[in-house]
């Protein structure tokens, strides 16, 4: 159902109440002094008689309160009761809600509870039921970690999978050498500090201190917490022989900040002197991409390493990780598992979790100046291609199309599809957050906002920073910002904006919960499926608002996008890129289809139809509606665009019939030349299964030991030995500061240099400068890692010994002495400097040859690409020879039932091969693929075809049959433009005259025979008609003469004797020997018909007037008067 308000679709939140209810069940003999306990966020009664009354049990509600605690009115749920019940020892049901309590008694433990949020002095563990794909993610991990020593493995799940108690559960299942075979010591390292409490709170639900196990932190979220101690504290629980099992949580700044690990401070000695049974990195994609957290890492001894992730996406984790060493749980695992729920005795744990809503926009109605007029691209007119970047885009601190955005911003706010258009909707999304591409342009957008008449009610915080997306301080003030915000808006008052909107480049997209956002608006071209759906999860973490004293739970976020194609071709990727049969590309079109439907079961997808208005799209307009877009386009550049091409690489591995048959094909801008492929153009271009070149390692090493030889690599050795010499020889004024950086900057250019000269030399022409700087930038890079890494041994080892020297001289009891122990700790860092210079030189030749093979690889491969994008380029050009001629077949023999399946079925055999120069069945090969007989060697290959985009191909015919329909009447004079604006010109005889030049000509006829349109005597011929534009213009001027409308006054009559005695033409294939029709001929008959009907098609003659009207027509044209 198709609606032009959104209001009442946008709805993300609902009344709630939390509640925890107790009842009893009198009639049930074995429940006689037990009590059911649990939460609600309804009503109390409908909640209770969802439990009960399929089982036909009487049910006696004995009390409930709020979920709240008396002092902070922070809202609890059962689960945190539970456990303090079963910490004062009352006995519970496994796996139910009932507990072992009369109900006056439970309810004075309620009291209790909400008073002193249930600390207890001792702190006992709580039982607890793991989730299936909890218990599975656990169950993977071990058997990793048993058949891999010292295993990396992944956690890639979703915020709310729960992976704390997952972890926790792991440490306590986790095997290890031990006299009891049980872990010990446990690490836990973030990027992210604030999340501190999460790994507390669980630990004491969970684990808590009678376990044997203690938490040990000293981050600052967790100061005072009293099951938190300590290193120290534990060492001194040690002391009295009390060794338990310990969890530390530190932070990754933390970490990188010791001596130990590459800072500079003195603390953490003990993290580098312990061997871990499992070291834990919370948040792994998170800043973990820097040689100083490597370093950080590879300095902690353990026997296994989990990393979690809680991004969304599988693919971002494929590179390091293999498929075997991940476990994924998605968003559409998630709310599966949320509708799914079927145990009506406990509480749903995935009923908090919003549902995410997609709408998507086309702005056409908002830039359709911008989309008439077109744009200049080189001297030549083209249609104008909507860009979100270019849309926003900035000079001089003010939008380029600043008018064009304001009518954006007021479309927003009024035109009811749109999100804040209505008081309702604006209410329903307090809290959004919009995502830009520039920083400038989030600045100027900030402005206009502040200036809007319905926008300057709200707080706009610009979140932008300085544009870098990777900075830590900048993402941290950044949410101080929006938190800060948010709680003001919450908390309302005398002349406080209730409503905010959070304007970024990149910040806040990962690493950070702002549980107050309903909406993300993307204004940005992001493409990468990853990034994309990362910000879309902004809104989907769970709240529960309390507004005025009533509570309200978000049940829906929402996602508003204003570039259909994009968006949607996201979205299609990310519900296939979740399952490994149809990731990156992969599985057929079911599979994909399924795929997008059962993400649309949990991520509905609101799209505008042709009319404007807004309807769910099924899984069938998800995957068509971008390549529909892209049809448009398609019949804008007369079919010869890339869009209705696929599978372009699948011609390095067909058989030589398929070749001949893309040689055949006339190209359309290229002269026709060979198209390079043969037998085996796939191995010399080294493709692989997917048509991509990839480089083989023993061909790279081969190349660059023949490239750079002895030689070259002697000579770089010998001079890198003389550059770190000289480096180690100076004494430079900030030694620390600089010599890190003197030594990545000589090194780099030392081996960098030389040995792109050498390429050069030897690749010539094919070495392009582009190649050259990301040749030099790749070898750099490298050459840093390296050093890196090496400097970063030597700097931690330096910062120890200068440690031990503080200490030292603080002991010291004369100047005599300090002087000793400065020389001696001198000596130290001297040894260490020499040490890493040494090992830098013994692992030169090992950097300077991986550089060799790293400027083989990089330029043999954009080598072999440029051959291969060459090749395709030749092949896309001949394909575009035979797309050019699909709308003069269309103009002849097609209709709105055409199809690429049925393209060929409709066209005579004869003139298909005359036009296209293929046949039919050469047609057909390319467009089904299928098995072809080696002429050479009588066996049978396979081609797989397809060749075609069936979709882009089917949608563009559907396009320009509507398109074709909508010009047909020649007699409207409000169309700008004809149907021959979209045939391109053939490259056999059918070139179309433009119809302003026929026009200019048919007014040059009449300018030098005045009248000659009015006399109902005078008669017209063309002798060589095309698409029939002449002639169907001089019918437009017989037609619409005013004398011409006195002899005739009825329309009918009056066309009919102009068609019947006064224009004649010949479309001269047609009086061919064997009178064998082409296009030209067909287009010319159904084109006149066509543009000159008035409510019918003019019934043509029949095939025995044929034969007679040609006589006679010959004889006419003889006489005729205009030729």
């Amino acid at each position: 159902m198709s609606v032009s308000d959104i209001t009442g679709k946008v709805k993300s939140t609902q009344p709630a109440l939390p509640q925890i209810y107790a009842y009893t069940t009198p009639e049930i003999r074995r429940h006689d002094g037990w009590t059911k306990i649990g939460y609600t966020e309804q009503d109390v009664n409908v909640r209770i008689a969802q439990q009960t009354h399929t089982a036909d049990v009487i049910a006696k509600l004995e009390w409930h309160g709020n979920a709240t605690y008396e002092d902070t009115g922070e809202v609890f749920h059962d689960t945190d009761f539970h456990t303090y019940l079963r910490n004062l020892g009352i006995n519970d049901q496994p796996g139910t809600e009932w507990f072992e309590i009369n109900p006056p008694n439970a309810k004075g433990r309620f009291h209790e509870f909400r008073e002193n949020h249930g600390i207890l002095d001792g702190l006992g563990a709580s039982d607890y039921e793991l989730r299936a794909e909890q218990e599975a993610a656990i169950s993977k991990t071990l058997d990793y970690f048993q058949l891999h020593e010292q295993g990396e493995f992944l956690w890639n799940a979703k915020p709310r999978f729960g992976k704390t108690l997952a972890a926790y559960d792991l440490c306590k299942r986790l095997p290890t050498p031990g006299k009891d075979g049980k872990a010990k010591r446990i690490l836990v390292v973030t990027n992210r500090p604030a999340i501190a409490n999460s790994w507390y709170d669980d630990y004491v639900k969970f684990v808590g201190t009678d376990s044997g196990w203690r938490f040990i932190s000293s981050v600052d979220a967790l100061a005072g917490k009293p099951y938190c101690i300590s290193h120290d504290e534990y060492l001194h629980l040690a002391g009295k022989g009390k060794l338990p099992s310990s969890i530390e949580f530190i932070s990754l700044q933390d970490l990188k900040g010791s001596i130990e690990f590459g800072g500079h401070y003195d603390k953490l000695k003990y993290v580098a002197e312990y061997e871990y049974d499992l070291l834990v990195i919370d948040e792994a994609h998170e800043g973990v991409d820097t040689y100083k957290t490597d370093v950080a890492f590879d300095h902690i001894k353990r026997r296994n390493t989990l990393h979690l992730s809680g991004t969304p996406f599988k693919a971002i984790a494929n590179d390091k990780f293999p498929e075997n060493a991940i476990y994924n749980w998605t968003y559409a695992d998630e709310q599966q598992a949320k509708r799914d729920w079927n145990d009506p005795e406990l509480r749903n744990p995935y009923e908090n979790l919003p549902k995410l809503n997609m709408f998507t926009y086309q702005m056409s109605d908002i830039i359709e100046n911008e989309v008439a007029k077109g744009m200049q691209i080189d001297g030549e007119q083209t249609e104008y291609a909507f860009d979100l970047n270019e849309f926003f885009e900035t000079k001089d601190g003010r939008f380029v199309h600043y008018d064009d955005v304001k009518r954006f911003l007021d479309a927003l706010t009024t035109q009811k599809k749109y999100p804040f258009s209505t008081p309702e909707s604006r209410d329903e999304l307090r809290h959004t957050f919009w995502m830009l591409n520039r920083v400038d342009s989030a600045r100027a957008l900030a402005k206009m906002l502040r200036q809007h008449e319905v926008f300057k009610d709200y707080e706009i915080i610009l979140a932008a920073g300085d544009g870098k997306i990777d900075d830590d301080e900048e993402n941290e003030k950044s949410f101080d910002k929006v938190r800060n915000a948010i709680a003001k808006a919450e908390k309302g008052g005398e002349g406080v904006k209730t409503k905010t909107i959070t304007l970024s480049v990149g910040q806040l997209t990962t690493g950070v919960t702002v549980p107050e956002w309903t909406g993300v608006l993307m204004l940005s071209n992001m493409k990468s499926p990853a990034l994309y759906v990362q910000a879309a999860f902004r809104a989907q973490n769970p709240c529960l608002f309390n507004r005025n004293g009533k509570y309200q739970r978000k049940e829906n976020a929402y996602v508003f996008d204003f570039d259909p194609a994009r968006s949607l071709t996201v979205f299609e990727e990310y519900a296939n890129d979740l399952y490994s049969g149809t990731t990156c590309g992969g599985g057929d079109t079911d599979s994909r289809k399924q795929n997008v439907r059962r993400l649309l079961n949990f991520f509905p997808v609101i799209g505008e139809d042709e009319d404007g208005e807004m309807v769910d799209l099924d899984a069938e307009q998800v995957l068509s509606i971008p390549r529909k877009i892209h049809s448009r386009e398609v019949v804008r550049r007369g079919f010869m665009c890339d869009f209705l091409f696929q599978n372009i690489s699948n011609i390095f591995h067909a058989p030589a019939e398929v070749i001949e048959t893309l040689q055949q094909l006339e190209p359309y801008k290229a002269p026709r030349e060979d198209l390079g492929v043969k037998a085996g153009t796939a191995d010399e271009l080294n493709l692989d299964e997917n048509g991509e070149v990839s480089i083989p390692n023993e061909q790279v090493i081969g190349k660059s030991k023949d490239l750079f030889g002895d030689k070259v690599y002697g000579n770089i050795n010998n001079e890198l030995n003389s550059v770190i010499d000289s480096i180690v020889s100076e004494k430079p004024e900030n030694p620390e500061e600089d010599f890190l950086a003197d030594l990545q900057k000589a090194v780099g250019v030392s081996v960098a240099e030389p040995l792109v000269e050498a390429a050069k030399q030897n690749y010539g022409s094919d070495m392009k400068a582009s190649q050259q700087k990301k040749v030099e930038r790749k070898i750099k890079a490298d050459v840093n890692n390296r050093i890196n890494r090496e400097y970063g041994d030597y700097n931690i080892e330096k910062n120890r010994i200068e440690r031990d020297r503080a200490q030292a001289l603080e002991n010291a009891g004369s100047q005599a002495e300090e002087e000793q122990i400065n020389q001696a700790h001198d000596e130290r860092i001297e040894a260490a400097r020499l040490n890493l210079i040494d090992n830098l030189k013994q692992s030169r030749s090992e950097i300077v040859q991986s550089a060799g093979e790293t400027v083989v690889r990089e330029i043999e491969t954009a080598k072999k690409e440029a051959q291969k994008n060459s090749i395709e380029d030749g092949i896309r050009d001949h394909l575009r020879g035979f797309s050019r001629t699909i709308p003069s077949f269309l103009m002849a023999y097609g209709d709105e039932n055409t199809t690429l399946e049925s393209f060929d079925s409709i066209i005579p055999d004869y003139v298909f091969k005359d036009v296209t120069s293929i046949t039919v069945d050469q047609f057909r090969l390319l467009r089904d693929g299928g098995d072809v007989t080696d002429h050479e060697t009588g066996e049978k290959e396979h081609f797989d075809g397809h060749l075609f985009d069936s979709v882009v191909f089917n949608d563009s015919i559907v396009e320009f049959i509507h398109l074709r329909s909508r010009l047909a009447d020649y007699f409207d004079e409000s169309h700008k433009e004809d149907i021959f604006d979209y045939v391109p010109p053939q490259k056999t005889n059918q070139i179309f005259t433009p119809r302003k030049v026929v026009v200019k000509m048919i007014d040059m006829l009449e300018q030098e025979n005045p009248g000659c349109f009015d006399d109902p005597t005078h008669t017209f011929a063309d002798l060589y008609m095309k698409s029939g534009m002449y002639i169907t213009e001089i019918i437009k001027r017989l037609y619409n003469s005013k004398a011409m409308r006195r002899y005739f006054p009825d329309d009918h009559i009056r066309l009919a004797h102009i068609l019947e005695h006064q224009v004649y033409g010949i479309a001269l294939p047609r009086l061919s020997i064997k009178s064998r029709p082409t296009t030209s001929s067909d287009m010319t008959t159904n084109w006149v018909r066509g543009c000159t009907r008035t409510s019918q098609w003019l019934t043509p003659p029949s095939s025995r007037k044929k034969a007679n009207l040609l006589s006679s027509w010959t004889k006419r044209l003889k006489n005729s008067e205009a030729l």
